[in-house]
């Protein structure tokens, strides 16, 4: 079992958290339409996807922000950020912030995603939330960066993300 900080205090992460080469594990996620989203509806694309405790915390809205304004220097990949928020909460926070260019997702009805992504949070007072981490996935589903951070209310490194997404780049 990982674990990461929060608030100076150690807390428990599990699964499996994937590392650079391994093939991304399939997931199905709720879009803000109540729709169900797996992640092979965008295979041969590139994809960001940004795991987050809620968006209704500092650092969730913070990396959503993030990833909306970086998204156009990544033209050809679809960005993500996923939460254990509802489709509800997410829907309205998108349109609040005017979020277009990142798809925002839950997991209503995909709870494996917690474990299968490595970062089910395990200990009170976040459990059956999830850390934050950042991955870069290529149009093959091969895991190009994978970064669990640190801190819970940290920022991820978006700029080891880009490398890594840039130089892998066909």
């Amino acid at each position: 079992m990982a674990t990461v900080l929060l608030n100076g205090e150690p807390i428990g992460i599990g699964g499996r958290f994937p590392r650079v080469g391994d093939t991304a594990h399939s997931f199905m996620l709720v879009d803000t339409n109540l729709s169900d989203v797996p992640l092979s509806k965008f295979i041969g694309r590139r994809k960001i996807i940004a795991v987050i405790p809620s968006i209704d915390t500092e650092i969730g809205l913070r990396i959503t922000r993030r990833l909306e304004a970086i998204a156009d220097g990544f033209p050809e990949t679809r960005s993500f950020v996923v939460s254990v928020d509802t489709p509800y909460a997410l829907a309205r926070t998108a349109n609040a912030e005017g979020i277009r260019k990142v798809q925002l997702l839950s997991t209503l009805r995909g709870r494996d995603f917690h474990k299968d992504y490595g970062v089910m949070i395990t200990d009170v007072p976040l459990s059956g939330m999830m850390a934050t981490a950042l991955f870069g996935v290529d149009d093959d589903d091969t895991i190009l960066y994978a970064e669990l951070v640190q801190d819970i209310n940290a920022e991820p490194n978006y700029d080891k993300l880009a490398e890594a997404m840039l130089v892998t780049e066909s």
